[in-house]
């Protein structure tokens, strides 16, 4: 199949055209450049393979390229890949260079020609054209083969016209490679324009009443066509101002072929329309529109003899025209005509056979073309591929040469016809005729031979109002309607014969009404606000009187007559000024109604009297309109893109039966609708689609009849398409007892624009197909009791999400779930923050949540300290699942051990919670001056005695100058219960006190020396000791490793870890031993020794191990740990 493919698709241009590479190259001059390799023309033998690459950088690209593959224009290789034909990518992340590749396998002679390489990515684009060259032998082919085939081919050279026209494809009935037919295109339209120059010529002097003639003559179906090339031959093209290319005066196509016009735009954003004989085409099937760049194109497939009309485009207020013609193939004589002899008045048959079924023939005698018409003595016959001339009776004149002539061929033969004595067999007889009705007079002769027909001396020649017939030896004269002219002396005359056959024809004529041109029910239909002109044609002798009324209204009436000279006498008479009125004439009478109402229609009468009688005829005039606009359409049903609306007929359909409706939406905060359908929707219901959820939307129709269309219907009620939700997720029993069941589950993954109002719970009982709905009311949790259920029995349960567009599938617990309680041993869950001791302040609030398992009914009992609890003192609340025990305000009386005992039946579990209640401590205990030397004093102390239930965690002194007794902090958190003050001023006296401190703060009171410390000026000087500096240098070292972790894919992960070191080490992170660097989707972070990295949404490409390195001056220490990420649903 992909050779066929590949042959049709080979790139060919007329000689008027440029080839396809100058219009690439144009127009990559305005192309982006993707392209960093492009594919290179190439050559491959008959059975080789042959690669293509293309490169494209993605460093500034998201995502990959789009990349198509062409051959020729407009054959895109992407559907075609198989056996012969291979497109590969790849993608190298180290250079991010993507790789494209087109393989063409085992290639043959039809794969050569021009290929194209298409990137595009966003509003960047890039084409590249490269050549296939096949290399085989080239069998030999003549030139006058090929210019039959190119007769056979070959349309027209504008190369526009259509695409197949003008395109040299001899693969229907030549074997050639494609390279035979570039190389021959311009020889061979060198020889077919030879003949063609002089077939011009002869037109050009030719009369034109010879074209035809000539067109036959030279098998040229195009007349039409020929005669538009010769007048272009002459033509000055216009510039035009919207075109910067326009339509060819004229394209040819044959029968069944495609054709292509094409026009270039100066300004693109021109909006253009397409016409043919004055009607805008639409898009469909047959009508394909193209845009490319500037271009716009337009494809006519399939044509056939009615798409052989005037064309023509417009594109603003200016306009570019064209012809198109169509043409039959050339038909061929396949059994000629044969000699025949005859004698006057016999029948002749005359007959040929060709090429094509009903196929155009034309036939000649002498030389001159016979026609076909009714009134002609020669009769052509056509039956199938056979055409016979048929003679009826006869005549010695149509001795002659006979012949018969087509697009591809002809024939002739001699007929010869001879003469008998003439006998009068039946006479012409007198006759009186109705006026109207038909006369007929016939005479039969012996002979079979022509005559002629003469009224009152003057020869009658046959037309459409007079009939002469000749069937053997039978003449006859038929006016099929007679007027009162035909009165008067009829005579035959034979041929040949000097004898004449005469006879008299008296007329008479009553009134009659000619209503022939009136449609059903003499019912004639005007468009409301048109005006209507009706003209009865009338006859009688005398003239009649004409009366028109409606009802018993007489609009008018009068007397037509004529003159003595049988002249009409035409004079216009009004009888009625008004909107409706009446005007006469000798021979017809006028009804004319301006600007036509819809009350207008009814029954207008018209009679006619004179001597003779009278006629009289009801007319039905319809006045029919646009239908009125139908309701406002109501939306019954809603989903997540579409909707469902209805409507009712117009009540008042204009008079014309509504032919469908249009549709148009618009959202609701928007004035622009947009219609919904091009062809008209029969039914008075329709779907519309492709909407946004969540947007509101407002629909209304238009009533279509013959007429035209309504105007828009009111706006239907807004409304918002919805979709249902995903159904939940991860259903599981949560806990059963011996009448209930309690179900829990998460809420859906997909929720969508209308929300979630809540869910419904159903339950069957395992055996039945009958759901019961448990929550008649739906519930916004996701928990849910299913109370009342008998024990023992087992049951199937199932939720469903519900919101405003209705409920969602359901969820299905997966096994049936036995109603009976189970009993579950007791378990208490202690925190973790409880299995130490649990400090709280004085005043500060108790409230510990303990968790616990156990079923059924679970007993919880407390004790502090071996007793049991007031519960006027601390408050205890149980729960199923829960204990709780609460101290509004705490005191240190509130310390101690609390006891939790849970029982079920006979199993106990027990926990006990330290509680402890701390408060400020008291103030040290005796504050002691051991020491005063120099600037210094030794201070000593005891610790306090109410250490406030904490650990006393250090001391604050302050001293004061024995003359202000102004306090100031000399050391804050100090351990020990001595202490030395240095650098007090010499002179001065200072007392000295002392603050306890624990986890709660510094004690309220301060315990102060009783004696004061007196610096004196003299004594001996202190000598300070010398301490060497502590050298803190250490090398790093990790206090807390990394842990292994798991990640849930897209959603931040965090390694954590601890390290010292003097100097400040330096961190560095590696996953599988590659150091990290640069990568946006990692973060690093380091704060008083705490590392960190963060991975944001890691995948499971992220997974694997990764190591913290820390190093300074002293050496390095690393860490590492395994990371696994899993997806979503683990």
């Amino acid at each position: 199949m992909i050779d066929i493919l590949l042959s049709l698709c080979i790139p060919v241009w007329s000689l008027g055209e440029g080839a396809p590479e100058e219009s690439e190259k144009r127009d990559d001059a305005q192309r982006s450049t993707l392209f960093v390799e492009k594919p290179q023309s190439g050559t491959v033998s008959v059975g080789g393979n042959i690669t293509f690459i293309a490169k494209v950088e993605a460093k500034d690209l998201l995502r990959k390229p789009n990349v198509k593959w062409f051959k020729g224009k407009w054959m895109d290789l992407a559907s075609k890949a198989g056996k012969h034909l291979q497109l590969k990518e790849s993608f190298e992340r180290h250079t991010k260079i993507h790789t494209f590749e087109m393989q063409i396998i085992k290639a043959k002679e039809n794969y050569a020609g021009n290929y194209r390489c298409e990137v595009s990515y966003k509003d960047k684009f890039d084409s590249c054209s490269f050549d296939l060259e096949v290399t085989g032998k080239v069998p030999f082919v003549s030139s006058s083969c090929i210019k039959q085939r190119f007769d056979l081919f070959f349309v027209n050279n504008s190369g526009e016209g259509q695409e197949d026209a003008g395109e040299l494809d001899f693969s229907a009935s030549l074997t050639l490679p494609p390279q035979f037919y570039f190389a021959n295109v311009r020889e061979v339209k060198q020889q077919e324009e030879e003949p063609e120059v002089d077939v011009w010529d002869l037109l050009k002097n030719a009369n034109p009443s010879e074209y035809e003639k000539i067109a036959f003559q030279y098998g040229i179906t195009d007349l039409r066509g020929m005669l538009k090339r010769l007048k272009r031959m002459r033509r000055e093209v216009k510039k035009s101002a919207a075109f910067a290319k326009g339509l060819d005066p004229a394209y040819q196509v044959d029968k069944g072929g495609k054709v292509r016009f094409m026009v270039e735009l100066a300004d693109p954003t021109v909006e253009l329309k397409w016409y043919k004989n004055g009607q805008e085409i639409r898009p469909s099937a047959k009508y394909i529109f193209e845009h490319k760049g500037n271009q716009r194109i337009l494809f006519i497939n399939n044509c056939t003899m009615t798409d052989d009309a005037r064309y023509y485009v417009t594109a603003g207020d200016e306009k570019c025209s064209t012809e198109l013609f169509v043409r039959d193939p050339p038909i061929l004589v396949t059994k000629g005509l044969e000699d025949t002899s005859s004698y006057v008045g016999e029948r002749v048959e005359l007959s040929c056979e060709v090429s094509e079924d009903d196929a155009n023939v034309k036939w000649f005698r002498n030389g001159v073309e016979l026609s076909n018409d009714p009134k002609s003595r020669y009769r052509i016959k056509v039956e199938g591929k056979k055409h016979t001339l048929i003679i009826e009776e006869a005549a010695k004149n149509d001795t002659a040469t006979y012949s018969v002539m087509t697009t591809g061929g002809q024939s002739e033969a001699k007929l010869s016809v001879d003469c008998e004595p003439l006998k009068i067999s039946l006479a012409l007889e007198d006759q009186t005729v109705r006026l109207g009705q038909e006369i007929h007079l016939k005479c039969e002769i012996s002979e079979n031979v022509e005559g002629k027909w003469y009224k009152n001396g003057q020869l009658i020649e046959a037309s459409d109002r007079v009939k002469l017939y000749h069937k053997g030896r039978i003449h006859r004269f038929v006016i099929p309607v007679s007027a009162v002219d035909d009165e008067g002396e009829y005579m035959f005359v034979p041929d040949a014969y000097n004898i004449n056959i005469p006879c008299k024809v008296h007329i008479v004529d009553p009134p009659k009404l000619h209503l022939d041109g009136l449609g059903e029910n003499n019912t004639v239909t005007v468009v409301a606000g048109n005006k209507l002109r009706l003209e009865i044609p009338i006859t009688g002798e005398p003239p009649p009187k004409v009366f028109w009324s409606r009802g018993d209204k007489v609009h008018c009436h009068c007397r037509c007559f004529f003159s003595l000279t049988r002249s009409l006498f035409l004079q216009k008479i009004t009888f009625n000024s008004g909107r409706i009125r009446a005007e006469s004439y000798p021979d017809s009478s006028c009804l004319v109604i301006d600007a036509a109402e819809r009350d207008d229609s009814g029954a207008f009468r018209i009679t006619l009297k004179n001597e003779a009688g009278e006629d009289t005829a009801l007319i039905n005039i319809k006045v029919v309109d646009v239908p009125d606009p139908p309701q406002a359409p109501n939306v019954t049903e809603v989903g997540e893109d579409w909707c469902i609306m209805t409507w009712e007929p117009p009540a008042n359909d204009g008079g014309s039966p509504i032919l469908g409706y249009f549709i148009e939406r618009k959202k609701k905060q928007s004035s622009r609708w947009m219609r919904l359908n091009f062809e008209l929707c029969k039914e008075t219901t329709f779907e519309p689609k492709k909407m946004i959820e969540g947007v509101a939307y407002e629909v209304r129709v238009f009533a279509v009849n013959a007429i035209g269309m309504s105007k828009p219907s009111m706006p239907s009620k807004s409304f918002v398409p919805l979709a249902v939700t995903s159904p939940p997720t991860l259903l599981a029993v949560d806990s059963v007892t011996d009448t209930s069941v309690t179900m829990k589950w998460r809420p859906p993954d997909q929720i969508g624009a209308a929300g979630l109002d809540g869910y419904v719970v159903e339950y069957c009982f395992e055996g039945t197909d009958e759901w019961i709905v448990a929550n008649p009311e739906l519930t916004d949790k996701t928990k849910f009791t299913i109370n009342g259920l008998p024990t023992g029995s087992k049951i199937l349960v199932r939720v469903k999400a519900v919101n405003a567009a209705g409920e969602s599938e359901p969820k299905y617990h997966p096994q049936p779930i036995l109603v009976k309680e189970v009993i579950e041993p007791p378990k208490i869950r202690l925190p973790r923050h409880l299995k130490q001791t649990y400090t709280r302040r004085v005043g500060e609030t108790v409230n510990l949540v303990i968790p616990f398992q156990g079923k059924p009914r679970a007993k919880v009992s407390w004790q502090k300290n071996g007793s049991p609890i007031d519960k006027n003192d601390i408050n205890i609340r149980n729960t199923e699942n829960d204990t709780i025990i609460f101290i509004r305000k705490a005191e240190r009386g509130h310390s101690g051990e609390y006891d939790m005992k849970v029982e079920v039946e006979n199993l106990v579990d027990k926990a006990t919670i330290d509680i402890q209640i701390v408060d400020r401590p008291g103030p040290p205990e005796v504050v002691t001056i051991e020491d005063v030397w120099g600037e210094n004093v030794n201070l000593s102390w005891k610790p306090p005695k109410d250490d406030g239930n904490a650990a006393i965690t250090g001391y604050t002194i302050q001293k004061a100058d024995k003359k202000s007794m102004e306090w100031f902090t000399v050391i804050e958190h100090y351990h020990r219960t001595s202490a030395t003050i240095n650098e007090l001023v010499i002179g001065n006296e200072y007392y000295f006190r002392v603050f306890a401190e624990n986890m709660c703060g510094l004690s309220e009171d301060a315990t102060m020396t009783k004696e004061s410390a007196l610096i004196a000026k003299d004594g001996k000087v202190y000598k300070y000791p010398v301490y060497d500096d502590f050298d803190f240098s250490e090398r790093p070292l990790f206090t807390q490793p990394l842990v292994n972790t798991f990640a849930v894919a897209g959603y931040n992960a965090t390694l954590n870890c601890s390290v010292r070191g003097n100097p400040k080490p330096k961190i560095t992170w590696m996953k599988n031993k590659v150091l990290i660097m640069n990568d946006p989707r990692y973060r690093m972070f380091s704060n008083q020794g705490v590392c960190t990295l963060e991975i944001r949404k890691p995948s499971p490409y992220d997974g694997g191990t990764y190591t913290c390195r820390a190093v300074n001056e002293l050496g390095e220490a690393e860490v590492d740990c395994k990371l696994e990420v899993r997806g979503k649903g683990f």
